[in-house]
C-alpha cells in the first residue's frame, strides 16, 4: 500500500518538478497548470479551576496540503490531485482523538473527442494515515488505520468538462480494490468493511463510478471545492447498497497568510456502517498557496 501512495506522489513530483529548467535541457512548460497549497491550524482554551461557566481546557491542530497539476496538449491531457488532511484534539483528562484524517490522491489521463467531452482512464486512492478508535467501548477499540481501509479504484469512461472549474466523469467500467491488511480488525469491525474475513482484499470488477468536482471562485478571497463520488456494484444493485461520498470545502481569505476554513464530509457506505456518516470541520490558521491556475471570479 506504501508502495501505491509513494507512485502517486512520484507523479505529483514529476509534474511540479517539469516547471524548472536547466542550462542542458530548456523544457516547455506552457502547457501545464500547477498548485500547491497548504495550512496549519492550531486551537487551544484553558480555564481556571474557579470558572463557573463551564469548560474543559483543550488543544486542537490540524493540517492540510492540496496539490495540483495539470498538463493539455492538443487533444490529449493529464491531471493530478492530492489532497492530504490530518487533525487532532486533545481535551483534558482524555486521549487525543482524531478530528481530520484523509489521503486523496487522484490520475487521470484524458483524450478529447469533442468540445467538452474526454474519454478517458483515472486511478484514484482512498486511504487515512494514522489509527481511529471506538471511544464509545471501554477500552477503546481500535477501527480504523493506515490502509484499513484503503480503496483503490480505476476507471474508463467519459469525462464532461465545459470549463476549467467542472468536471464529470461517467465510468461503465470501473473494477476497485478494498483493502483491510489487519485480518485482525473484524473483531471489533465486524462487517470488514466489506472484506472477506481471513482475506486482505476485496476485489470488484464489474462496477459503474461516476465523480463530479466543482471548482468555484466564488470572489476574490473566496472559494468553494465540492467533489461528490458514487460507486455501483453491477452484481449487487440495489439503493442500499450504492456507495455515496460528498467532500465540501469552503475557505475565506482574511489576509496574505490566513485562512479560515469549513470542511464537511459525508458517506454512506454499506459495507461500513447502514447510516449516514457525518463530519464538519472548522479553522483560521496560516495558510499558503503557490502556482500558475487562474483565479476564476
Amino acid at each position: 500500500m506504501k508502495k501505491i501512495s509513494t507512485i502517486f506522489l512520484f507523479l505529483i513530483t514529476v509534474s511540479l518538478g517539469f516547471g524548472q529548467e536547466t542550462d542542458e535541457v530548456k523544457i516547455d512548460t506552457t502547457y501545464w497548470l500547477k498548485e500547491i497549497a497548504g495550512g496549519l491550524n492550531i486551537n487551544q482554551a484553558s480555564f481556571s479551576n474557579n470558572w463557573t461557566g463551564g469548560g474543559v481546557n483543550s488543544m486542537a491542530f490540524s493540517a492540510y496540503l492540496i496539490g495540483r497539476a495539470n498538463y493539455a496538449k492538443g487533444d490529449w491531457s493529464w491531471d493530478n490531485t492530492m489532497d492530504f488532511m490530518y487533525g487532532v484534539v486533545k481535551n483534558k483528562g482524555e486521549d487525543g482523538r482524531k478530528s481530520n484524517d484523509r489521503i486523496y490522491l487522484d490520475s487521470k489521463v484524458g483524450h478529447k473527442i469533442s468540445e467538452h467531452w474526454n474519454l478517458y482512464f483515472a486511478v484514484n486512492f482512498l486511504s487515512q494515515f494514522a489509527p481511529g478508535y471506538d471511544f464509545n467501548t471501554e477500552p477503546k477499540t481500535l477501527i480504523s488505520k493506515w490502509a484499513n481501509p484503503a480503496f483503490l479504484t480505476t476507471g474508463i469512461g467519459f469525462e464532461y468538462k465545459p470549463n476549467n472549474e467542472f468536471t464529470l466523469r461517467l465510468s461503465p467500467f470501473s473494477p476497485r480494490f478494498t483493502f483491510v491488511t489487519d485480518k485482525n480488525l473484524y473483531l471489533d469491525v465486524p462487517k470488514n468493511y466489506g472484506v472477506e474475513i481471513g482475506k486482505t482484499v476485496r476485489q470488484e470488477w464489474l462496477a459503474f463510478n461516476a465523480l463530479a468536482e466543482w471548482k468555484k471562485q466564488l470572489s476574490e478571497r473566496l472559494n468553494l471545492l465540492m467533489r461528490y463520488q458514487m460507486y455501483m456494484n453491477y452484481e449487487d444493485i440495489s439503493f442500499k447498497t450504492i456507495d455515496h461520498r460528498l467532500d465540501l470545502g469552503l475557505v475565506a481569505k482574511i489576509s496574505e497568510i490566513i485562512d479560515v476554513s469549513l470542511t464537511t464530509l459525508t458517506i454512506y457506505d454499506f459495507d461500513q456502517d447502514e447510516k449516514v456518516q457525518f463530519s464538519q470541520g472548522l479553522a483560521i490558521g496560516l495558510a499558503f498557496k503557490r502556482g500558475n491556475f487562474p483565479e476564476k471570479k
